[in-house]
């Protein structure tokens, strides 16, 4: 028998179906509020508190239809003759007489009843609202459903059809003919790129990435004859990143790369949503994610697939685009987006790995090197001074500045003695307090000649000798890494694994455009990656904000974020919103977060999204943060009727000795009170399952209220 041929593969990508580029370039991106998707966005019209319900508008409509026939049959079949009197008063008593011109009245006849005919109608139309179920019901199906998809080939996404008032095609403000380029006399370099759009040989992160260095080129226009020549040799390929890269080999979601946005979701047409975005599209941006993001949802909610994988989708465009640079950090595995899709690919523990991770986040200042590894070593511990029970441990703010003060007065004297800081097994024996390695610093201190670096070790020295000295305890904690598994992996002095044939990943490397995987080694080193993940969050708040160049958006996704988050690190979190970065934390429940700090944590971000399945006591926290609105309620009150005469009162008590339920008038109460946009228990057991209640802040402050929506639509 014949061999069945095989299947061919599954595609990576779907075939778009899209408009194509110059298209997607002319559609209309009005103004909204925070969050909503732009691309083809039409406003809703301003709310009616006199708008009538679906059934009250239909049926209204089909009772007034069936009065007009009604009296229309009536009139046409001579049971109402009051419509005849307009012609007989206009017309001459001649034409009507025996022997007058009786062809003239019946023409005359007949366009008055084609007049009275539409004049009739039309008021009975009217008088169905007629206009108002064209609007509603009617227009809306001739415009077709929405959900375009983006550029031809570029997996984007797009909203509804274009609007009329987008630009025309080849008119002066078409988009795909560079108008801006023509304005100042390159023709040549922007006929170059309007026949890569029509020929498709353009992307929108082509155009994206054409159209910022352009913006780079207007603030200097000296480097405008090396953008011209750019153009002209490479055409769409010009400005290419680093990497060479002009797309991601698969795009999980819909992005607008004018806007910077990326869908979440959308919001249902119902009551409990805002007016103005109900039947919306939500959407992410950097204006947004400035603020920071937490995600809370429990394992299989859709924490990952559909808000965490989508906005590092996003930011690993814009970096395509030079607009961005993006840190995911999640566990292998944990369905962040394939290798090809990263510059640097970072697996903790894989002897496979080609990329390190540096220790101390690239910074040359002890003190900051110190103050960062401190945070991440001591930052989430329990206890006072001596711990619980007195047993030793750290809990505070005053311990870690103690922990950050024993690590400098180590690290600094190396810093001066090996021109690099120490090795995790190096800074282990040091404070360990090993004799060997400390003579051995302070014979290289010494032969270095730096007095500084010696008085640093003799204060070191001294406070081992007091009670409740951290050195013990940072030792200990320091040896999570110190582990088989690891060795090699924290380079310092610029080297890794390899010998010097690939620096080590440093925070400090976000001042370009780069792509970033760290796969944190989850099994087997669970305490491990909540250590690494606390450095890479304390790295990347210091490193963000004392940032030169801050023209990228940088961002730092943490798909786990259990016990990463400590006093110091939520205070960081609120000041990178004037640094152009930010976090999206990611977390099963708030029960993963110190208990004094879930409120603070809350409060510390902008955006907030709660999918379905938290607890009633995750969901106080959030109730609580979005507050209170005052709405108008109605309290229905039932009494026993005891009005009308004798009959009355003996057929009511008739009917109640047969049925039970004694007669009962009803009275309505309207009061305006306040009450919480979401309660604790609404969001326990009210969203449905794939549903978030969503709430976005941009920089400037505009805030959205908590929004029900569809994720992945």
């Amino acid at each position: 028998m014949p061999l069945t041929p095989p299947a061919p593969p599954m595609p990576r990508q779907a075939p778009s179906a899209g408009p194509s580029l110059g298209e997607w370039l002319r559609a209309p991106r009005p103004e909204a509020d925070p969050g909503i998707w732009r691309y083809g966005h039409r406003p809703r019209p301003p709310e009616d508190p006199d708008r009538l319900g679906d059934r009250q508008l239909l049926g209204g409509a089909a009772l007034v239809m069936l009065c007009g026939l009604l009296v229309w049959s009536l009139c046409w079949n001579g049971y109402i003759d009051f419509w005849v009197k307009p012609l007989e008063w206009f017309t001459p008593d001649s034409w009507r007489e025996l022997g007058g011109d009786h062809e003239a009245f019946v023409r005359a006849a007949k366009i008055y009843e084609y007049l009275f005919t539409i004049v009739f109608f039309s008021a009975v139309v009217w008088m169905a609202r007629g206009g108002e179920i064209w609007r509603r019901y009617v227009r809306p199906r001739l415009r077709g459903p929405g959900g375009q998809r983006g550029p031809a080939g570029t997996g984007g996404g797009a909203g509804r059809p274009a609007d009329p008032a987008a630009a025309p095609p080849g008119g002066p403000a078409d988009p795909a003919l560079w108008p801006q380029l023509r304005a100042v006399g390159e023709h040549a370099a922007a006929d170059r790129l309007t026949a890569e759009i029509h020929g498709g040989g353009m992307n929108d992160v082509d155009y994206v990435r054409i159209d910022r260095a352009w913006q780079a080129v207007r603030a200097r226009y000296e480097q405008l004859p090396a953008f011209t020549e750019a153009v002209l040799h490479r055409g769409a390929a010009a400005f290419a990143h680093p990497s060479g890269d002009r797309d991601l080999p698969v795009r999980a979601a819909r992005h607008d790369l004018l806007t910077g946005q990326v869908r979440l979701g959308a919001a249902p047409d119902e009551e409990r949503n805002p007016y103005a975005y109900r039947g919306a599209r939500l959407a992410l941006e950097p204006a947004l994610l400035s603020t920071s993001m937490l995600v809370v949802g429990p394992s299989a909610a859709g924490k990952t697939s559909r808000v965490v994988r989508p906005v590092v989708e996003s930011l690993a465009l814009q970096a395509l685009t030079g607009r961005a640079a993006v840190v995911a950090v999640g566990t292998a595995g944990a369905g962040l987006g394939p290798d090809e899709a990263y510059d640097v690919v970072i697996r903790l523990g894989d002897p496979g790995s080609a990329h390190d991770l540096d220790l101390y986040g690239g910074t040359d200042d002890p003190d900051e090197a110190a103050a960062v590894l401190a945070e991440a070593l001591v930052g989430d511990a329990p206890g006072g001074p001596l711990g619980p029970g007195g047993a030793g441990g750290f809990g505070g703010e005053a311990d870690t500045r103690r922990a950050a003060t024993a690590l400098a007065q180590l690290i600094g004297p190396h810093r001066v003695a090996h021109g690099r800081f120490p090795s995790v097994p190096e800074l282990r024996e040091l404070l360990d307090g090993v004799p060997v390695a400390l003579a051995a610093l302070r014979q290289a201190c010494e032969a270095a000649g730096d007095g500084a670096a010696l008085r640093e070790l003799d204060a070191r020295e001294r406070q081992s000798e007091r009670p409740g000295d951290p050195g013990p305890l940072l030792a200990d904690r320091i040896a999570l890494l110190d582990r088989p598994a690891f060795a090699g992996f924290f380079g310092t002095g610029g080297t890794g694994r390899t010998g010097g044939a690939t620096r080590p990943f440093a925070m400090r490397d976000l001042a370009h455009p780069l792509r970033v995987r760290i796969d944190l080694p989850e099994r087997g080193h669970a305490e491990a990656s909540r250590l690494l993940a606390r450095l890479l969050l304390a790295q990347f708040t210091a490193c963000a904000r004392d940032r030169d160049e801050r023209s990228l958006f940088a961002c730092l996704v943490l798909d786990d974020a259990a016990h990463t988050l400590t006093p110091a690190s939520v205070r960081a979190v609120q000041r990178l919103r004037t640094a152009n970065a930010g976090v999206v934390l990611a977390l099963r429940s708030l029960d993963e977060v110190p208990e004094p700090l879930r409120a603070a944590a809350v409060g510390a971000v902008g955006c907030r999204v709660v999918l379905s399945g938290v607890s009633t006591w995750d969901g106080e926290v959030f109730a609580q943060a979005w507050g209170r609105e005052w709405v108008k309620t109605e309290d229905v009150t039932h009494n026993p009727d005891f009005s009308g005469g004798a009959l009355r009162r003996a057929l009511r008590g008739i009917r109640a000795l047969f049925t039970g339920v004694r007669a009962t008038t009803r009275s309505v109460t309207v009061r305006t009170v306040q009450r919480e946009r979401w309660s604790a228990s609404d969001l326990a057991h009210k969203v449905p399952p794939g549903h978030a209640v969503v709430s976005l802040t941009t920089v400037r402050g505009e805030a959205s209220p908590p929004v029900l929506a569809r994720l992945g639509e």
